[in-house]
């Protein structure tokens, strides 16, 4: 796709103002973008009486297309990479190993290993930290090895939140919702308040619920939805989400459904 469908895409948009109120934006931002990324969820490589491998093929193709024309500096692949059965996590990695963009990866609950099988595989913990052009990412776990539904680690948030006080932007990706909006999410109180103490908390990224392509707000803080780029249920698409924070630290983003722009959400925190 040519970058001038992208931008004639953009009427639509939606516009987040300090005050947690919404309205609708109709003129293209021109702005710099200081730092592009993609999210996508729930692979589910393996799920029977699927088409799992052309799932995973669909998903690097878009990607890279897209990178090619508007350049990613990262991914995110956001849990259930696989469907329960652990041989099947070598097999995923080989396909998301073709991806021309430096990716990270959650663990969700269909993601049934072991963290030290986690770690050996793609070379991060369950829970970690990266830095992306002065931008904090934390990437929490969200289950365990028996797909048991988990709130995020306090203790990696407390200390994470606390290290990147002086961050200007933190975006946070979890697999599992970590507030109670939908029916598989978990209810994290304790988890919601500490973000909301901390104002450099950009964005929260979730996938897991298959059929959420759209953003909620808890206060001020959107927490974004992707869809799902394979399995058996949700949207009637399969897509990712990207991501573009501007010169001026407000934040852009939009479905990639995958080859089509759709569903754009701009805030200015």
């Amino acid at each position: 796709m040519q970058r001038r469908h992208f931008i004639r895409a953009m009427s639509g948009s939606l516009l987040l103002l300090a005050d947690g109120s919404i309205l609708r934006a109709n003129i293209f931002s021109e702005k710099k973008v200081v730092l592009r990324f993609a999210i996508a969820s729930d692979g589910h490589y393996g799920e029977a009486k699927t088409e799992f491998s052309e799932y995973y093929q669909s998903l690097v193709k878009s990607i890279n297309a897209f990178h090619s024309t508007m350049p990613l500096d990262a991914c995110v692949i956001n849990g259930d990479i696989i469907h329960n059965e652990p041989a099947f996590l070598p097999e995923a990695a080989k396909e998301l190993q073709q991806l021309q963009v430096p990716f990270y990866v959650t663990r969700g609950n269909h993601d049934r290993v072991s963290a030290e099988v986690w770690q050996q595989t793609w070379n991060m913990p369950l829970n970690h930290s990266v830095v992306i052009k002065d931008q904090v990412f934390l990437l929490g776990d969200t289950s365990n090895e028996k797909g048991k539904y988990l709130v995020p680690d306090a203790d990696f948030f407390n200390s994470s939140l606390t290290q990147y006080k002086r961050a200007q932007n933190i975006f946070i990706f979890l697999h599992i919702t970590p507030v109670k909006w939908t029916e598989n999410a978990v209810d994290g109180v304790d988890f919601q308040k500490l973000i909301q103490k901390h104002k450099n908390v950009k964005a929260v990224f979730n996938g897991h619920d298959h059929d959420q392509d759209n953003v909620k707000m808890l206060g001020k803080i959107p927490f974004l939805f992707d869809g799902h780029f394979g399995g058996s249920w949700g949207t009637g698409y399969r897509g990712f989400r990207v991501v573009e924070l501007l010169e001026d630290n407000s934040m852009r983003s939009f479905i990639m459904n995958p080859s089509v722009r759709m569903n754009e959400f701009d805030a200015r925190i």
